[in-house]
């Protein structure tokens, strides 16, 4: 059981197969569901048939399936524990990965099968509007946050803003795209400032959370994918968006000795989606720029994005096997 609930479960095996459900959506959806996108960029930048991400789209979407079935079992089952994650001061900003998940499903949908995608969209856009006025307003409400519980996951409810345009610009949604992209640009600007702040000058983060320092990249990287959508050309703001996120992502880079030490927690996915979305923002900026250098960053990142989804794959079967994942706090 997580720490903040008030009931305990029957047995602490069922914790373990019941807890962190909206971490997990963050990790499987949001992460493969970037990995797919991820290699169709690439199949474009490169004039490839879309096979790879036709495959790797059924793998995401069952995966993400099955996640949502299982939280809307424990939904049913075991109501107190998602009171308590929603209660949880580091765990709320994980609910949006939720409708991020399903953003990212319509996305994706959008070449091969555009009817489903729609549909996906707006349920997808909805309950991200609701989400992230949730989160937002517990955030500014009457609960008391600490400093040491601020970390980058805040960042999910304003990514999941931005991402609304990858999907609804393309469908015609431009009010509605625009929208949600200024939404989630303000909230990126004064949460960056509020992270950064905790990074710099209160304790170091948790050993389990310092893989979510990965997430200051994915702001600036979604940010320019949306804003090619939108105004169909990259322009000086593009550009300073997606140079921020290579800024932090060499940020990022000079920490990872540190993760070594680390023992494997879910929280190491946050490694995944960041970096797909970075991916995706080269071989964007390669195709509205004719850059050939920037195809061959977004080549070397993709080579890099397999090999660490290959690898939190690989763990976390091993750490499901070894029951230590998703274990109590």
């Amino acid at each position: 059981m997580t720490s903040a609930s008030p009931v305990a479960p029957d047995h602490p095996a069922q914790t373990a197969r019941i807890a962190h459900y909206p971490v997990t959506f963050f990790a499987i959806g949001m992460g493969m569901m970037g990995l797919t996108l991820a290699i169709r960029s690439a199949e474009r930048a490169f004039a490839l048939p879309a096979q790879v991400s036709v495959w790797a789209l059924a793998l995401s979407a069952f995966l993400l399936a099955a996640v949502a079935l299982g939280y809307a079992a424990k939904a049913l089952a075991h109501p107190a524990e998602v009171r308590a994650e929603w209660n949880h001061p580091v765990r709320i900003a994980f609910f949006p990965a939720i409708s991020i998940s399903l953003l990212l499903l319509a996305a994706a949908l959008m070449e091969p099968m555009p009817a489903l995608a729609h549909g996906v969209w707006l349920v997808g856009t909805v309950l991200q509007g609701l989400l992230a006025l949730s989160v937002i307003s517990a955030w500014i409400g009457h609960r008391s946050f600490q400093q040491g519980q601020l970390t980058p996951a805040w960042f999910i409810p304003a990514v999941g803003n931005v991402i609304v345009p990858l999907a609804g610009a393309r469908l015609g949604y431009t009010e509605i795209s625009w929208l949600f992209f200024s939404g989630g640009l303000i909230f990126w600007i004064v949460l960056l400032t509020l992270v950064m702040n905790r990074l710099m000058f209160h304790d170091p983060l948790p050993g389990k959370m310092l893989p979510t320092l990965m997430i200051l990249v994915a702001p600036p990287a979604v940010a320019f994918t949306a804003w090619l959508r939108l105004s169909g050309e990259v322009g000086p703001f593009g550009h300073f968006l997606l140079s921020v996120a290579y800024v932090f992502a060499l940020l990022v880079a000079t920490q990872v000795a540190k993760f070594r030490t680390m023992p494997f927690a879910l929280s190491w996915w946050a490694l995944s989606f960041p970096l797909a979305a970075l991916t995706i923002a080269s071989f964007g900026f390669a195709e509205a720029a004719s850059s050939a250098a920037h195809r061959a960053i977004g080549a070397g990142l993709l080579a890099l994005l397999l090999a660490v989804v290959a690898v939190l794959i690989l763990r976390t079967a091993l750490a499901i096997r070894a029951g230590t994942i998703c274990v109590p706090e």
